[in-house]
């Protein structure tokens, strides 16, 4: 399958995730630029276009995520895949202190630096 996602399952996507980026958990109507549909591995990396392997983001959440897939948990040099609405459940990775977005573990760590969670812009 291609790249491009069906009207109908952009529907399905932003119905599941009930406005909110499926990442950082912003509401659509708290945000400039709104939420998108977009693929959680991207297709250079084996992706597919299955509502299995879409997901609801901020758009600025999807500019940084971009096609990459993890990065490098800093304090052991070892590479961690991103965050994974599908299979991962957010509190497990995330705790919300306030405005701040606290990682628990590597992926979330990951996840919200490259992400950018914490940005003075966003909090």
């Amino acid at each position: 399958m291609g790249s491009y996602i069906r009207e109908e399952v952009r529907w399905f996507v932003a119905a599941r995730a009930e406005g909110l980026c499926e990442y950082c958990l912003v509401h659509e109507d708290d945000t400039f630029f709104g939420c998108e549909v977009d693929h959680i591995i991207s297709l250079k990396h084996g992706g597919t276009t299955e509502e299995d392997n879409l997901a609801y983001f901020y758009v600025f959440c999807n500019r940084q995520k971009g096609s990459d897939i993890g990065s490098i948990l800093w304090q052991t040099g070892e590479f961690i895949r991103f965050f994974n609405p599908r299979v991962d459940k957010w509190a497990d990775h995330f705790r919300l202190e306030g405005a701040i977005i606290e990682p628990l573990t590597g992926i979330g760590e990951v996840t919200a630096r490259i992400l950018e969670f914490n940005n003075g812009d966003r909090i």
